[in-house]
């Protein structure tokens, strides 16, 4: 013969008391998850990051509109021990954009293309060059919904689409001159990077 489950009191009422310590376990829930995560426009970027024992702690995330579109989300992470914003430096870093319209692959090498001569000039450009082909290749299409992650660890610079690595390079200039894209002094949108570097 089974026990009976035990039961307690609320307000008058009988409450079993597996059912009591469900509803305190799903009441914190919440507030565990905002501690880890931040969200925009619905798309939740972790606090804290740690991909083959590098740590990155989240600086800052935004919205990047253009025209009248809104394009993506985006976050961008630094290594804990780095006190201040150093997207252009050596240090670790991340940028994830998760993207709200489909994109070609073609358009991403060409856009990637357009802008770090734009940035660089043509000399720095053509130095550049070929490290640059190697990167615009890895490049795939996307969907909505859809994540890449630019990554310098240190050591190497990593491109990965939904947690899939696609590119694994070693030329820390290329590394710099892609963040600078979005993150240096002459970006896409100042108020994306000025949302990314924390500062607004």
């Amino acid at each position: 013969m089974s026990r009976p489950v035990p039961r307690v009191r609320s307000h008058g009422h009988p409450l079993p008391l597996t059912a009591l310590l469900l509803a305190l376990l799903l009441a914190s829930l919440p507030l565990r998850a905002a501690a880890e995560r931040v969200e925009v426009r619905g798309v939740q970027f972790a606090t804290q990051l740690e991909e083959a024992g590098q740590a990155y702690r989240l600086i800052g995330h935004g919205l990047f509109r253009y025209m009248i579109w809104t394009a993506y989300a985006g976050a961008y992470y630094q290594a804990p021990e780095a006190p201040e914003p150093a997207p252009l430096s050596a240090i670790p870093r991340r940028l994830e954009l998760e993207y709200f319209h489909a994109i070609e692959a073609d358009d991403f090498a060409a856009a990637t293309r357009d802008s770090l001569r734009e940035r660089l000039g043509e000399t720095a450009y053509r130095e550049l060059l070929p490290a640059l082909n190697a990167f615009n290749r890895a490049y795939r299409s996307v969907e909505p919904g859809d994540r890449y992650a630019l990554t310098w660890d240190g050591e190497a610079l990593l491109l990965a689409l939904n947690g899939e690595r696609l590119y694994r390079g070693d030329d820390p200039v290329l590394a710099s001159a892609l963040f600078g894209i979005w993150l240096g002094e002459s970006p896409l949108r100042d108020d994306f990077r000025d949302a990314l570097l924390g500062r607004r």
